[in-house]
């Protein structure tokens, strides 16, 4: 399968963008009445010269427009002026139009008088004439390098509207925009935080928004209770909003000092930066580019925090974060990341259209509960150098992968079941957990068809659950599977509430048991499909993965163990591995064949691992021969291959990796058995 990795593009060139979200420290949103170009040249020369070619920048509303037909040509000459001093820098900036929400508090231009911002007309309409007059001044200037709407429009126009309302809105902007003459890559800065990405319906559609935009910007501040969760929260969102084939600019993340210790917040940097990468952005825009000493003016007078989650001090020195930052820009122009794609992958991650439908007399809660199961999967799934591919139900499952996951699933379409037993007699790895989902409504599984999908007969009793008994589910393994052995077990912890906390009770009907629990019962079941049974449909009975999603500082866990088995068992090709869950790997190739692989430690001590180079791996070549179902191309070595570090010097035997510590590496040499 292909992951996407599509970029915006400049005069029909692919770019990649790496920047701040640019308040000057002389008074934030402020900036414009307290004016100083020599502390914006310094402001913008410290991110230049840490690498950095772009901001994101912002019309604060009540200052540019101060009337329903006015412009406040003081603030656009200042502007003006702004964008001559990115000019000078050998930067561009991408300006924002509604501004509007900004750190904690909504700023009215005071004629506003409450008109609803998406449904009013002629509020829609004095929007799109600010914009359009914000294009025909700045719009020719070589600095400008795209367009957003808003900054979080759902925060400050209200999640309340229709989804077609919002479209309406965002369509009559967009127009506006290129009426006006702006060519350069539009979208609309509302966070990316639709229902398909969060399961939680704002009006702000992620599909929607691909119609209508040249990139999608995701803004992602997550809070958690397990370290790698957040390493990849990021990473999480690009994948979702990639699914709609345009470009991703991961437009906001970051951290305010005060939340997270200096060398914290720069691995968390260095982790956001190196995955969402790996997930398919082409754009990074860090919030911000410094903190402020402004503990009198608002927002910063309530919220104190906001002031810290600069790049530079409030002096301009750099922080650790601007260090990551300079080292990441170092990384991508040195394998030429604009030449570079993801590489395909034979593993697909099922997204249920549960996530991303508002169906008919359905809990919304089960979005979430969908929502939660399914990143933490991803995070096992990486943690197993398991790239997945991610497919929607909703637009299609796609029919080109090995190794299918439907993790911790409560609902699927009916016609899916059939979906799934063709994709098993072609030769794929079909594989799915239960879960009985977080509320009482409609509690069970709804397949359409799990008994015969999984050759089992479910025990279920009227309304009830099958509450989970012990703390810890143990897997015991009763014949080999994948690269486990016979006698291998499995742990997971048992969390979930009166409702999820449940397995399913089976009876074998034509599936095998590959494993039992603690008390005999069949827990994983295996049906081969398909002729000579080449494809395989495996049914877990517990909800492993939306339990461990409940589980503070859980990753890795005994899924990356099991993901790796199902990797195995379904001869998913992956070009490199390593031998520890803490250590996870994935590739890039470059149009000219150069396959790079990355290797992210998530250990806070020094660890080293023994990469293995599998064969038939680089992406984009087609198999010899069809490849078997099942562990005969598990194992298979790089002949002559090895991984050779950016600056030259070979790996050898092991890599080292420092505390969470992320290389780079050229795999030399031709995959063969």
């Amino acid at each position: 399968m292909r992951r996407s990795t599509a970029r915006i593009t400049a005069g029909g060139q692919p770019v990649s963008w790496l920047g701040a979200n640019f308040w000057s420290r002389t008074g934030g949103p402020h900036m414009w009445r307290r004016y100083d170009p020599a502390v914006v040249r310094a402001e913008l020369r410290v991110l230049r010269e840490h690498g950095l070619t772009m901001t994101r920048s912002f019309f604060y509303w009540p200052d540019f427009m101060p009337g329903p037909d006015v412009i406040d040509e003081e603030m656009t000459a200042r502007f003006a002026d702004f964008l001559d001093r990115h000019a000078d820098q050998q930067m561009s900036t991408v300006p924002t139009f509604i501004v509007g929400h900004m750190s904690g508090q909504n700023w009215d231009p005071a004629w506003r008088g409450g008109r609803d911002l998406y449904d009013d007309v002629w509020m829609v309409g004095r929007q799109a004439w600010f914009a359009g007059e914000m294009v025909r001044r700045f719009g020719p200037h070589p600095a400008v390098a795209g367009w957003l709407v808003s900054n979080e429009m759902p925060l400050y126009g209200g999640d309340h509207a229709p989804a077609e309302t919002v479209a309406a809105w965002a369509q009559v902007i967009r127009d506006a925009v290129r009426a006006a003459g702006g060519d350069q890559p539009f979208s609309l800065g509302d966070g990316c935080w639709g229902i398909e990405a969060s399961g939680r319906e704002n009006g702000f559609r992620l599909a929607d928004a691909a119609r209508l935009c040249d990139f999608l910007g995701p803004h992602v501040y997550p809070v958690g209770d397990d370290q790698i969760r957040q390493h990849y929260a990021a990473a999480w969102q690009c994948e979702l909003a990639s699914t709609f084939g345009k470009p991703v600019v991961l437009e906001e993340f970051g951290v305010s000092s005060d939340f997270a210790a200096d060398a914290n917040a720069a691995r968390y940097y260095r982790h956001v930066l190196h995955h969402s990468l790996l997930a398919g952005a082409t754009g990074w825009i860090a919030w911000n580019n410094t903190d402020f000493d402004l503990p009198g003016q608002d927002p910063y007078r309530h919220h104190a925090f906001e002031q810290h989650f600069g790049l530079t001090d409030a002096s301009g020195a750099a922080k650790p974060t601007l260090g990551e930052m300079r080292s990441f820009a170092a990384t991508l122009d040195a394998i030429e990341v604009t030449r570079c794609t993801r590489t395909d992958t034979d593993a697909a991650l099922v997204i249920p259209s549960y996530l991303d439908t508002s169906y008919p007399f359905a809990d919304p809660a089960d979005r979430a509960h969908i929502a939660r199961s399914l990143a933490q999967a991803y995070v096992s799934a990486r943690l197993a150098d398991l790239p997945v591919a991610l497919t929607r139900e909703t637009s299609g499952i796609s029919h080109d992968a090995r190794l299918y996951l439907a993790p911790s699933v409560k609902q699927l379409l009916a016609p899916t079941a059939a979906v799934l037993e063709r994709l098993a007699a072609g030769g794929a790895c079909v594989y799915a957990s239960y879960s009985a989902g977080d509320t009482e409504w409609h509690r069970g599984p709804s397949y359409g068809r799990l008994d015969e999908t999984f050759g089992v007969r479910h025990q279920l009793d009227v309304g009830m659950a099958n509450p989970i008994e012990d703390d810890t589910v143990v897997l015991y393994f009763h014949r080999d599977f994948g690269d486990l052995a016979r006698g291998t077990t499995l742990t997971f912890g048992a969390a979930g509430s009166q409702h999820s906390r449940a397995f399913l009770p089976v009876e074998p009907a034509g599936a095998e048991v590959i494993a039992t629990d603690n008390r005999g019962r069949p827990a994983l079941l295996s049906r081969r499909a398909g002729p000579g049974g080449r494809g395989s449909l495996i049914l877990c009975t517990y909800p492993i993965e939306h339990m461990a999603a409940l589980t503070p500082r859980v990753n890795p866990d005994d899924t990356v163990t099991l993901y790796d088995a199902l990797a195995a068992h379904a001869g998913v090709r992956r070009a490199v591995t390593v031998d520890d869950p803490r250590v996870a790997c994935d590739t890039l190739i470059r149009d000219d064949g150069t396959l790079f692989a990355v290797l992210a430690s998530h250990a806070a001590e020094p660890v080293t691992v023994k990469p293995l180079l599998a064969g038939e791996a680089l992406a984009g070549e087609a198999l010899a021969g069809e490849a078997l179902a099942g562990e005969a191309l598990a194992g298979e070595a790089l002949a002559g291959g090895e991984l050779t570090a950016l600056d030259g010097t070979e790996a050898g035997e092991g890599v080292t990796l420092g505390p969470f510590g992320i290389k780079i590496f050229i795999v030399t040499g031709r995959p063969g058995p």
